[in-house]
């Protein structure tokens, strides 16, 4: 049982695209998977069309919550809902606060690969998803800024580290690539240069078909399997499978 929080306190990076479609080649390559969005702006539900009565705050609630299965084979999803929005608030005062999603999800054990779709912030529900998770896929944009926005991502996992006793074990796919710009070169070799395997091999390309998607409520591969964003996501699962036992 693999569970991976996609996190990224910067917008724009292609965090829930990448939730979002690595889940759907999880699970079309056979991987039992269960899509959780933990986003109150519902990016990753409405992108897959979903719908339902129990959400994300449900299962911060402590409730009972049965996953939605999806019109793909061996993926099920929790949508999230605006309900979220309150999460934090509400979650302040518990003693247990930070650990709330990793025990609702001892409840849901049935999946091969657990993806979170986090806020784009460093609160409350994003430290649940890596509590929970403790593998951490970041999605970096091929710009100067997004690169500079990690220095602070770091800091929170050494504090999880120090002060929770959490180990995050992190890793980072290349977003929005175009091998035109110079800058975006320079961004992959810098982080290649500082981070080595922890950056996967796998690029994601900026691509109009990927934007597209989500205003259909379709993934990827059901959008336009043949389009370059799409075979990029299936290598990123393949990739991703591959690493088993090793991250």
């Amino acid at each position: 049982m693999i569970r991976i929080a996609i996190c990224n306190q910067k917008g724009g990076v292609g965090k829930t695209t990448t939730a979002v479609n690595l889940s759907v080649y999880l699970a079309i390559s056979g991987k039992r998977t269960l899509l959780i969005d933990l986003d109150p702006q519902c990016a990753a539900t409405s992108g897959m069309g979903i719908d339902g009565d129990k959400t994300s705050y449900n299962l911060m609630s402590g409730d009972n919550v049965k996953p939605i299965e999806s019109s793909i084979k061996n993926l099920f999803i929790i949508p999230a809902s605006i309900d979220l929005a309150g999460a934090e608030i509400e979650l302040a005062s518990e003693p247990n606060r930070d650990f709330v999603l990793k025990e609702s999800l001892k409840k849901i054990n049935r999946y091969e690969y657990t993806i979170v779709d986090t806020p784009p912030n460093l609160g409350i529900l994003t430290i649940n998803a890596m509590t929970a998770c403790e593998r951490v896929l970041v999605p970096v944009q091929a710009e100067y800024y997004s690169m500079e926005a990690l220095s602070r991502l770091w800091r929170v996992f050494d504090l999880l580290k120090k002060r929770l006793k959490v180990d995050i074990k992190d890793k980072y796919v290349i977003t929005m690539f175009d091998s035109r710009l110079k800058i975006c070169r320079e961004v992959e070799m810098e982080l290649r240069k500082n981070l080595g395997d922890r950056v996967l091999k796998t690029i994601i390309p900026r691509n109009a078909r990927l934007a597209e998607a989500p205003s259909y409520g379709k993934p990827i591969a059901l959008y336009d399997p043949k389009c370059r964003g799409a075979k990029a996501y299936k290598l990123l699962s393949e990739e991703v499978i591959s690493l088993e036992g090793r991250w």
